[in-house]
């Protein structure tokens, strides 16, 4: 009993190198520079829960296979969100509530952008500038389109790239621009 309380997600090391992946092309500059992403807090966090998003929805390609890693990579975000918001200076209390809302944010954003990839360029176009940009302000005409294709192409690069090698918690992003 005891055995299986203190045991690790199986998936949980594998959850962290692709974490430490996706946030590392979020952080990329191209995306604050180029494509006019608010370099602020939820600026970041819209690109770390953007790149999530094309990760899931890679590896929900097959959910038999994929569930427990891709439960354990939300858990291992989220895990993160919690400590940062710890080291921001948010209290135990605000945190809980914070992470519920970035939780319910989570979810929304993963809904537009799965529709706006089914439903096509425009609908995708939407759902990132009213979620990635400032109240739908954008500094740069050109940065929604930029960054539609961007998703576009990292969908389809995703979407080619090898399962088992994700299982083990390898992925590739392309350059932003």
């Amino acid at each position: 009993m005891l055995k299986t309380l203190f045991r690790r997600p199986k998936y949980e090391r594998e959850a962290h190198d692709l974490y430490v992946s996706l946030v590392g092309q979020a952080r990329r500059p191209e995306f604050y520079t180029e494509m006019a992403v608010p370099d602020t807090v939820e600026g970041r966090f819209e690109l770390v829960v953007l790149h999530a998003f094309l990760l899931m929805n890679r590896l929900n390609q097959d959910v038999d296979r994929t569930a427990e890693l891709s439960q354990c990579l939300f858990d291992v975000l989220f895990g993160d969100m919690d400590v940062s918001l710890r080291e921001m200076g948010v209290g135990d209390v605000g945190v809980g509530k914070r992470i519920k809302r970035m939780v319910q944010n989570f979810y929304g954003r993963i809904a537009a952008y799965d529709e706006g990839l089914k439903s096509g360029k425009d609908v995708l176009k939407s759902a990132l500038e009213r979620n990635i940009y400032d109240e739908g302000v954008v500094a740069v005409p050109s940065a929604v389109d930029m960054l539609e294709a961007y998703v576009s192409r990292e969908q389809a690069s995703l979407g080619g790239q090898n399962l088992d090698d994700m299982m083990r918690g390898n992925v590739l992003f392309g350059s932003p621009v």
